[in-house]
């Protein structure tokens, strides 16, 4: 019995020490999107996906246990994203659908579990992933594309630190829902054997930095 509650004391102690010595640090992210989607409907072979640069910004909030180097990061973003679609020929029309550029505006939140790793509390690298829940907010679609007003996915992430302050990594986001339908594609929809709306599933590189205070 004593023994037993000998290790339970200890256990409270370590926990108690790592809590004392866990970091709460809050920071500002901006950095640049690299996105497109993946296409699922009729007739996608004719039509070519090109990237579509945007951006991102907003708070962040960074929880870090620095004896294991595990803790969880969050953000409150407003990412622009989108896609673009190439010139594409349809043979059996021989109709031509021009090159368009579609956008949207959303409030992502991502929740990340994170482990980092600092050498002489000067530069360190991290690794993080996690899900990600989008909300809709705008967008310059036009009369072609709608965009949902909820979406969700996965983030995976590079990166370093410099000065137990500056953040800068690489984020690739993969989409698990459809964030993105047809309402109408001239040369598409109205063909007669057209069954369905083209749908797409967004896939965002992102470039990072962030300044924790």
């Amino acid at each position: 019995m004593m023994k037993k509650s000998s290790i339970f004391l200890i256990v409270l102690l370590f926990i108690g020490v790592i809590t004392t010595q866990a970091q709460l640090k809050f920071g500002l992210k901006a950095g640049v999107n690299l996105s497109n989607v993946s296409l699922n409907g009729d007739l996608v072979k004719n039509l070519e996906v090109e990237n579509l640069t945007g951006f991102q910004v907003g708070p962040m909030v960074e929880f870090t246990i620095p004896v294991i180097g595990i803790g969880l990061d969050a953000a409150i973003l407003y990412s622009n994203e989108g896609f673009k679609l190439n010139e594409a020929t349809i043979q059996e029309l021989n109709k031509t659908i021009q090159a368009k550029s579609y956008k949207s505006n959303n409030l992502l939140i991502p929740v990340n579990l994170k482990y980092k790793l600092i050498f002489l509390n000067v530069a360190g690298v991290y690794a993080t992933a996690g899900p990600y829940v989008k909300f809709g907010l705008n967008g310059d679609l036009k009369d072609q594309y709608e965009s949902k007003s909820f979406g969700a996915g996965l983030n995976f992430g590079l990166g370093v630190e410099l000065l137990n302050h500056l953040q800068v990594g690489v984020n690739y986001q993969l989409g698990l829902t459809e964030d993105y339908s047809s309402l109408k594609v001239p040369g598409l929809t109205d063909m007669p054997n057209f069954t369905g709306k083209i749908k797409a599933q967004p896939r965002v590189w992102s470039v990072t930095a962030a300044y924790l205070f």
